[in-house]
């Protein structure tokens, strides 16, 4: 659901449309009563049903105004959006990403709400804390907040069990780059080779991995909100001079050399499994097979871990406790309107509908996603409880005082995603050195400031 680097020739494409686009050819008018159907496009079928109540609620609320919606999977969304942008007839509202957006905002394709924001006196402070700000810039707004989620360990019980692994110990794991803590002791116990061995036993054959303890995501783009990211903040690694907004990156920071140097010996030691050896069907797909015990995945797949119908017993840990504290990427969505659309104010009633706590309080009783309004996603946290999922690590990363860090919002999305994750893979397949590789892609990336 939130994978920008595998998208890149999308947003490639975002950055070509320009401003060209004149009036939304998706949205229609009944002309015998003045009826106006809105486009809404989102990428999660998980979020289908949510929505569509919502869009039903907002019909019941404005007779007048009816919402269609299309949900296509994450990668072929942007495709189609970057055509219908290109040619004019996007949707009237979208749910958008803070990868995306800002070259959306570049070629002015996304409508500034502010003005409708202060007509209508929207309470910005009723959302999760710092998300208001995330869809705002140079005192515009191109977006209220919607959603958001954090990231965790998510592991395979039986696994771990059968390894001696106490379940209460993950709570408290610990992480640093130069041993790797407790974490790396858990992964270690946690491999398993062909003939029983476990990753600390010496008689562990690396060259023949039954489970491997750790599955890394390595197409995670410039963010690593997926494992390295948020590790590499826990040790005090920055992405940019600010956020959002800012014009300098550090890719170049030691910190996150040794973090990719980490990943890289866990691969050496048979923990992990090789960069171009691994599964393409994906870290959830390889967990389903049982043939990866701990990964790091984000709050957007509880019902798929947690499912009656998933193919192993999963449960979720907090992220380990590096040098600088426990660290979590925090994101969240919001709804776009297109700067295009026939229909301005209709869109805006619905992007605000979306925003408020009509439909937010519809979102998290179904507790598909935490709603970025506090009390909603109090409810979707009580409505996972009553499905008997245990999911409070999610929430308490939010909460946690200076818990959590927000995921790079400049322009250029594209290109710095692309530059970095190339960097990281040359690094990870021992192309290059990785403090060097970084240091040459942290170059790359600022230039595109000047």
């Amino acid at each position: 659901m939130r994978h920008p680097a595998q998208a890149a020739a999308a947003l490639l494409a975002l950055a070509l449309v320009g401003s060209t686009a004149a009036c939304s050819g998706n949205t229609s008018d009944d002309a015998s009563g003045g009826r106006t159907t809105l486009n809404y496009w989102l990428w999660d079928d998980n979020q289908t049903a949510s929505y569509q109540e919502c869009a039903d609620a907002f019909h019941t609320a404005n007779p007048d105004i009816t919402v269609k919606i299309t949900q296509t999977a994450w990668a072929q969304y942007w495709q189609n959006l970057t055509t219908q942008l290109a040619s004019g007839s996007a949707p009237d509202v979208w749910t958008d990403h803070v990868s995306y957006y800002p070259q959306l905002v570049t070629s002015n394709q996304i409508l500034d709400i502010q003005p409708y924001v202060d007509r209508d006196k929207v309470d910005l402070t009723q959302y999760q804390s710092g998300l208001a700000d995330l869809y705002a810039k140079d005192g515009k707004r191109y977006g209220l907040p919607k959603d958001w989620d954090t990231m965790a360990l998510v592991y395979n019980t039986t696994l771990l069990s059968k390894q001696g692994i106490d379940a209460a110990a993950l709570d408290t794991l610990t992480w640093n780059p130069d041993d790797g803590g407790s974490l790396e002791q858990t992964i270690a116990k946690a491999t398993v080779d062909k003939n029983g061995h476990n990753g600390l036993d010496p008689a562990f054959d690396k060259n023949s991995v039954k489970v491997y303890g750790f599955l890394p995501e390595w197409a995670d783009g410039s963010q690593g909100q997926n494992g390295w990211g948020d590790l590499a903040v826990s040790d005090g690694f920055s992405f940019l001079d600010k956020n959002p907004w800012g014009t300098r990156y550090n890719y170049d920071d030691p910190k996150l050399a040794k973090t990719i140097d980490w990943f890289k010996h866990l691969i050496a030691k048979g923990y992990a499994p090789k960069f171009d050896k691994q599964s393409t069907l994906g870290r959830d797909a390889v967990m389903d097979t049982g043939q990866g015990a701990i990964t790091v995945t984000g709050s957007w797949t509880i019902n798929s871990y947690l499912s009656p119908t998933a193919k192993q017993k999963y449960a979720f840990a907090p992220l380990p406790t590096g040098p600088s504290g426990r660290k979590t990427a925090i994101n969240g969505l919001s709804d776009a309107i297109f700067a295009g659309t026939k229909h301005k104010e209709q869109a805006w009633q619905w992007a605000k509908f979306l925003g408020s706590s009509a439909c937010q309080d519809l979102v998290g009783k179904n507790a598909v996603v935490f709603p970025a309004l506090k009390e909603a996603s109090a409810k979707s946290l009580a409505a996972h409880k009553a499905k008997g999922q245990d999911v409070h690590v999610f929430t308490d990363g939010a909460a946690a005082p200076d818990g959590t860090f927000f995921l790079p919002v400049t322009d250029h999305g594209n290109e710095i995603s692309q530059t970095v994750q190339d960097a990281i893979q040359s690094a990870i397949l021992g192309q290059s050195d990785t403090a060097a590789a970084l240091k040459k892609a942290n170059s790359t990336v600022n230039d595109m400031f000047k």
